[in-house]
């Protein structure tokens, strides 16, 4: 299952000359994939945050990832939502992967980052059900060295890129709880950043 996943993701990301075959998905002029990519994201937050309550946890990933910014950054199409749930198998070979709402253009590893971190989310709420989980199921290192092989290209700056997914994902945590205090299903946390289900995860990243 993890070998498929990976695999089809390299057969995605290998699409020769991303910019002419999709050129809607092209960043604006003057910006490169990862900088269109990361506004777009800080875009989001701010729409998410313009009621007045922002996160000083994300105000400080941000903060972080314009630190420590790759310095040669790939291109390829990305998928967006790149994980094994929008994934349908046979027989455990991939036959569709749907959910394309967030595709773009952007580096290889920002899709490989947000499949790894989402298992790692999950696996989190497993821990603290008390479940078994799959700890060394889609583990980082095996991943990339799986990508590498199927692919023909090693992914770089995965710090960087497994934080950046884990910001992202906790942005739109904090809209679908923002959502569900608005239908009264949840209420206010005092502390804001306890929006973020992942918080401690991405507080220790």
């Amino acid at each position: 299952l993890q070998d498929g996943a990976v695999s089809v993701l390299a057969r995605l990301h290998n699409i020769e000359n991303p910019l002419d075959v999709f050129p809607f998905l092209a960043p604006p002029s003057g910006t490169n994939a990862l900088q269109a990519h990361f506004d777009a994201t800080r875009d989001y937050y701010e729409w998410v945050a313009s009621d007045g309550m922002r996160h000083p946890l994300l105000d400080r990933c941000f903060e972080r990832l314009i630190d420590t910014w790759p310095s040669d950054p790939s291109v390829a199409l990305s998928w967006g939502d790149a994980r094994i749930g929008n994934t349908m198998f046979v027989d455990f070979e991939p036959v569709a992967v749907l959910d394309w709402e967030m595709a773009s253009i952007a580096p290889r590893e920002v899709d490989l980052a947000w499949g790894i971190f989402l298992h790692r989310f999950f696996e989190d709420i497993a821990t603290v059900m008390e479940l078994p989980g799959m700890p060394e199921f889609m583990h980082r290192e095996r991943m990339v060295e799986l990508y590498s092989q199927r692919s023909g290209y090693t992914p770089r700056d995965m710090d960087f890129y497994t934080v950046y997914a884990a910001l992202r994902h906790a942005v739109v945590m904090s809209q679908v709880q923002r959502r569900a205090i608005a239908f009264g299903q949840a209420e206010m946390p005092a502390d804001i950043d306890d929006l973020i289900m992942h918080r401690q995860t991405l507080e220790e990243m």
